[in-house]
């Protein structure tokens, strides 16, 4: 079975930092963009979530069609978003988390802007090595 997960760092601004295609899908441009469009379409979803619960991770918030779209919402507002097929909670929590630490580490770069596009090859190396770790 084909595994499909598509994740996004979205800024408090709504703007996209980091944008990725984890899985073992056949990538295809048509599902790349629907996998944007989708979590891009959840936003507005995720901000009326985010005030009727009190934990950073929210999950299932959307759904479109078999997948799935969980959040975790950092304290500054930035969304670490992944769109995917059923998984474990805990495992989807636990990449969330990691990831949130990597994001930290670049947010303390003082050459990186905050809010701007991430283009780091070892976060994105990373980011890679965790979704094999947790969700593939």
């Amino acid at each position: 079975m084909a595994t499909t997960a598509c994740f996004v760092i979205v800024g408090r601004n709504n703007s996209p930092i980091y944008e990725t295609e984890l899985g073992n899908a056949p990538k295809r441009d048509e599902a790349m963009h629907q996998h944007q469009f989708v979590l891009h379409a959840a936003l507005d979803v995720v901000e009326d979530v985010a005030w009727t619960v009190n934990s950073m991770f929210m999950k299932g918030v959307d759904k479109f069609n078999e997948l799935l779209v969980s959040v975790y919402m950092t304290a500054g507002r930035t969304r670490l978003m992944l769109l995917h097929d059923s998984r474990s909670e805990d495992s989807i929590k636990s990449f969330f988390q990691e990831v949130h630490e990597l994001y930290i580490k670049i947010l303390l770069n003082p050459l990186y802007v905050p809010g701007s596009r991430i283009t780091s090859a070892q976060f994105d190396t990373r980011v890679r090595a965790l979704a094999r770790k947790y969700l593939l």
